[in-house]
């Protein structure tokens, strides 16, 4: 049984552009839906949508909406259920705010990104430590062409990329939640 209690955020701001130019992504229909799905699936504390653009956020708020208050609920009760731990904040302060609140201390934040900086955490290591420490955790997905490296590196861990030697390394974010969720909070298979 897990200890820790774990949370996740999908920024949209700082993130890189192809060109490597800071840029605020825009929010993704998709990406919700699915993320929150895999959060849910895997006892994900709560799921963070992170934009601080106020028309942004309303967008979130009407999908959710719809999905929890309108037809889509009464439609399909499972994604309504999913939908119910996604949370909007406007910046990453005030999730970690949130979630030092909640637990009377900071979160332990691992940053994700599909380039290797040298000093990460395998997915078996970390495993460990969520399995046995009673901390929050923080993990934070990137949008566009990933999180900007300042912030990657004031985080506690940098957790190693998914398939860091392949030729092609440029998955969907909702794809790496899914995959790295499973390997963190999914079974000991490997």
């Amino acid at each position: 049984m897990r200890k820790a209690r774990v949370y996740i955020a999908l920024l949209h701001y700082p993130m890189y552009n192809k060109r490597l130019d800071i840029v605020t992504t825009s929010v993704t229909n998709l990406d919700l839906h699915d993320i929150a799905r895999s959060a849910r699936t895997y006892d994900v504390e709560k799921f963070f949508v992170v934009h601080p653009s106020p028309n942004q956020q309303k967008l979130i708020s009407n999908i959710v909406s719809y999905w929890q208050e309108g037809y889509g609920g009464k439609y399909n009760a499972d994604r309504k259920e999913a939908f119910n731990i996604l949370e909007i904040c406007s910046s990453l302060d005030q999730v970690i705010e949130k979630i030092s609140i909640l637990n009377g201390h900071k979160p332990i934040t691992i940053a994700t990104d599909a380039r290797d900086y040298g000093q990460t955490i395998n997915y078996l290591s970390l495993k460990d430590i969520i399995y046995e420490e009673e901390k929050p955790f923080l993990i934070l997905f990137g949008t566009g062409w990933g999180i900007d490296k300042e912030l990657i590196m004031r985080c506690d861990y940098i957790l190693e990329p998914i398939e860091p030697d392949r030729s092609y390394n440029h998955l969907s974010v909702r794809s790496a939640v899914a995959i790295i969720l499973d390997r963190l909070l999914g079974a000991y298979w490997f």
